[in-house]
């Protein structure tokens, strides 16, 4: 079956694997090359799964070349969990298509909104 895994390109994987770490991703696998920095990680959060490699730049963009959408089962929890100091860009609000949301910024400056249908 097949399955989309979206690779972010980012400046500093370690830096990025830990910011996502702490939303509640968990790291799958990892490549450093000998006396290399980390240059690539997996990461899962339910049965999704996000790649992250090195070679990214940064970017003070209003908004990255991508966003990810994370559908979650409980909007509140997530939204509850969210450390101190993430960049929270909208807070929890309904849309016109039915979905509960909220949008964040990781520390790239990349947009991820998670989502929950209402109803």
């Amino acid at each position: 079956m097949p399955t989309v895994m979206p690779m972010l390109h980012v400046p500093d994987v370690a830096v990025t694997a830990a910011w996502y770490e702490a939303i509640g991703f968990k790291v799958r696998a990892t490549n450093q090359r000998e006396g290399c920095e980390l240059d690539w990680a997996a990461l899962t959060l339910g049965d999704s799964e996000i790649m992250l490699s090195i070679g990214g730049q940064a970017s003070d963009a209003f908004r990255r070349e991508v966003d990810l959408y994370i559908r979650v089962d409980d909007i509140q929890a997530m939204r509850d969990r969210l450390p101190i100091g993430v960049e929270i860009f909208e807070d929890l609000h309904d849309t016109e298509y039915g979905m509960r949301e909220f949008i964040v910024r990781d520390c790239n400056r990349f947009w991820i909104t998670f989502g929950q249908p209402i109803g």
